[in-house]
Order: structure tokens, then sequence, then C-alpha cells
């Protein structure tokens, strides 16, 4: 069981939990404020930032002139510690202005942002998201509308209302005695191995995904599933589900559609240094190393 008594959603990254009391959504807001304050500018999966004393801060104030030729208009995403978050994006091939730095928000790709950026940068990434998918109402095609105090959207024409989209699946370390079970798709970087993962189908409960995914992927049964905690994975709209799982009997059989290998590890053999950014580095680290 985990040594640390934090809460996982606490010690995640890209959960709001992370921010504490400090950050009020926009959308419980009564009021639009004028376009001043913090800015998260995102580019690609990255974020614009200013250095500062050798760490980096948002840049702060009204909208940065260099941005406001791209025309997009910004959108305020809630408010830190009183002051106004607003976000804007970047179209990827704009050259960065002069004063800012640009940092990946990914883990994998190594990002060096503090939690605290990584959680406004990723919900800013959720937010442009909704926002390129949502324009026009799915059912008519209409334009839609925001609904005042939700992030939801309101077709005019035929009153469809419809809400930013989480995508739920599930990611599962499978023990049996000394040793795990990894999985590992063939576009990864050579020798890298990870969790059973996969999205949780329509009607299907999140331990019966656990069950379907394990499964078809490497083709062995589980049993005694144990939830975890969850993490929001704005890449670009995913929520992670973690959980432990005994294994139960069957062959370890690949679904070379899905996967390029799978195999049994030795619980102190893990090919994996995991990452405290991820919900799978926390499940390998306090559930999987001894």
């Amino acid at each position: 069981m985990p040594q640390d008594a934090t809460p996982l959603s606490v010690y995640l990254p890209f959960n709001r939990e992370v921010l504490g009391a400090q950050f009020e959504p926009a959308k419980r807001a009564a009021k639009n404020p004028d376009p001043v304050g913090n800015w998260l500018i995102v580019q690609d999966q990255a974020l614009l930032v200013v250095p500062d004393g050798g760490e980096v801060r948002l840049p702060s104030g009204p909208c940065p002139p260099a941005l406001a030729e791209h025309g997009d208009a910004p959108f305020w995403l809630g408010t830190l510690s009183d002051t106004p978050c607003w976000v804007i994006s970047l179209p990827k091939d704009a050259a960065v202005p002069d004063g800012f730095q640009r940092e990946t928000l990914v883990p994998m790709r190594g990002t060096k942002l503090p939690d605290d950026l990584l959680s406004l940068g990723g919900m800013a990434m959720q937010a442009l998201w909704w926002e390129s998918t949502s324009g026009h109402c799915p059912r008519c095609g209409e334009r839609t509308e925001r609904i005042e105090g939700e992030w939801g959207k309101r077709c005019p024409r035929c009153l469809y209302e419809h809400y930013p989209h989480l995508h739920p699946a599930t990611i599962t370390l499978v023990i049996d005695g000394d040793r795990c079970l990894l999985a590992r798709k063939a576009e990864w970087a050579p020798g890298r191995y990870a969790l059973v993962a996969g999205f949780v189908d329509n009607g299907e409960s999140l331990e019966g995904c656990v069950r379907r995914e394990v499964k078809e992927e490497v083709g062995v049964d589980v049993t005694d599933i144990r939830y975890v905690g969850s993490q929001n994975w704005p890449f670009p709209s995913q929520l992670m589900v973690g959980f432990v799982a005994s294994y139960a009997g069957g062959d370890v059989t690949v679904d070379k559609e899905e996967l390029e290998d799978a195999r049994w590890f030795p619980r102190d053999q893990l090919p994996i240094s995991p990452s405290r950014h991820s919900i799978a580095g926390y499940i390998i680290k306090n559930y999987a190393m001894k």
C-alpha cells in the first residue's frame, strides 16, 4: 500500500485539486472581467512562459501585444488567487514572441513546468479543445451559444445543450505474486513498457472495462480489482482511472493490432522509471516496486 498519505488527486498534476482553493472556475463567476491578469498561452501542447530568476511564471497584465495579430479572442478560464486567468492559443507555426520561452506540457516529453502550471495549462488545453469542437450544434448544425454560468453550449435553433466531453479510460497494473504484467506499443521508444489501458465502452462499468481490456490486449483474466485513483489527462480530454488487479489465469496472448509485446517482469526488475506526473507512475511506485 502507498506510504504517502497525500490524497492522489492532490499528488498528481493536471488534477484541479493541485491548485486547492486558490482557483475558482470561470463558470461559477457572475461577471466576465476585463482581459487583464495571468495569461495561459497554449501552442501545440506547450505553454509560453516568462523566465524569472531561474524559474518560470505566467505572463501577466493585458494581453501581450505580440498575440493580438493571431485573431482568436481570449477566453476566461477562472481566477487564481483573485487574479483572472485568460487563455489564448498561438498557431503551431507561429514564432515564439521575444521575452517568452516555450515549455511542453507533456510529461513524456520531459516537461519542466511545476505542478501548478501543468494543472492550469492542462485546463487551458481542454478548454481550447472544447471550444474548437463545440462551435456548432451536433444535432442541427446551428452556431452554438455559451450557457450563462456554465462551460456548456446551447443551440439557439433546436435548444439542444451539450457540455465538455471527458473520455474515461482505465489503466491497470496486473500483479501475480512477485511479478507484474506490462505491455508496449510498436511506436513507443525502444524498451518502453507500460500498464494496460483502454477506453470505457458504452454501457460498461469501470471494473468491466478493466476485465475486458486486459483480456483483449494481453489474454489473461483478472480478479480482485481495486480502485487506486484518477487523473485528468488533457491530451486532449481524458480521465484516467487507475486500478490494481490480481492475475486469475490464462496465458499471455498479445493483441497485435494494439500492442507489440506484453510480458511478465519481476517486481524488483521493472523496465520503467515511474514518472511523478502520471497516475501510471504513481501506481508503479506504490503498488509494484518493492
